[in-house]
């Protein structure tokens, strides 16, 4: 059973549904009570990281959430959710995230007319050791980016993939049972439905 944390970011359903698209078992999760006894956890959001972590917080969901990441519990990011993995985000002024993964959100440049936020499809170039969610995933495959914020991961042991918009960015991520992407696989046709049902299948 995947657990969907549900804090009031949006995007809820769609992600539910693309799971259930490809065969697995989903629920959605607005109690950390829910989280307990998790199997696989997954963390979407779309908005400001502040708004987001204060949500996460009065939902009482942070120290359950820590608490089975830490047990090795398979816990997948998606966009919002990746950047809240980070140490800090500069969204909105300087705002400390769940410090997981050492690195900053910052905002796109604006400058060679590079349009903010990133809105459409891009590639991800694989790096380092293949991760297991982008198994029979050809290496930079088109997703689809919705952000003005990117992730500047500071260890690259910690990156699993990378995009160029403007910059290079971090937009994918691995760290022992921590998967984590800035694209929204829910929408990134089979591609991103085969990312789901890899995570589904650890």
């Amino acid at each position: 059973m995947i657990s969907i944390i549900d804090y009031g970011s949006g995007n809820i359903r769609s992600v539910y549904n693309a799971f259930r698209h490809v065969g697995c078992d989903v629920k959605v999760c607005d109690s950390a009570k829910d989280l307990l006894n998790a199997r696989k956890i997954v963390l979407p959001g779309v908005g400001a990281s502040s708004e987001a972590m204060k949500r996460l917080r009065d939902g009482g969901f942070i120290e359950p959430l820590l608490e089975n990441i830490a047990k090795g519990v398979p816990f997948l990011g998606i966009c919002l959710g990746l950047q809240l993995l980070l140490s800090r985000s500069f969204e909105f002024g300087k705002n400390a995230c769940l410090d997981l993964v050492p690195g900053e959100v910052k905002r796109f440049p604006v400058s060679g007319g590079l349009k903010v936020p990133q809105i459409g499809w891009n590639t991800v170039k694989f790096t380092g050791e293949v991760c297991p969610i982008f198994k029979d995933v050809s290496d930079e495959s088109y997703f689809y980016f919705v952000h003005s914020y990117y992730c500047d991961v500071k260890d690259s042991v910690f990156k699993a993939g990378e995009t160029k918009y403007g910059i290079c960015y971090t937009s994918a991520v691995w760290k022992d049972n921590i998967y984590a992407v800035q694209f929204h696989p829910e929408r990134s046709q089979k591609k991103g439905l085969k990312i789901l049902k890899n995570f589904g299948e650890l």
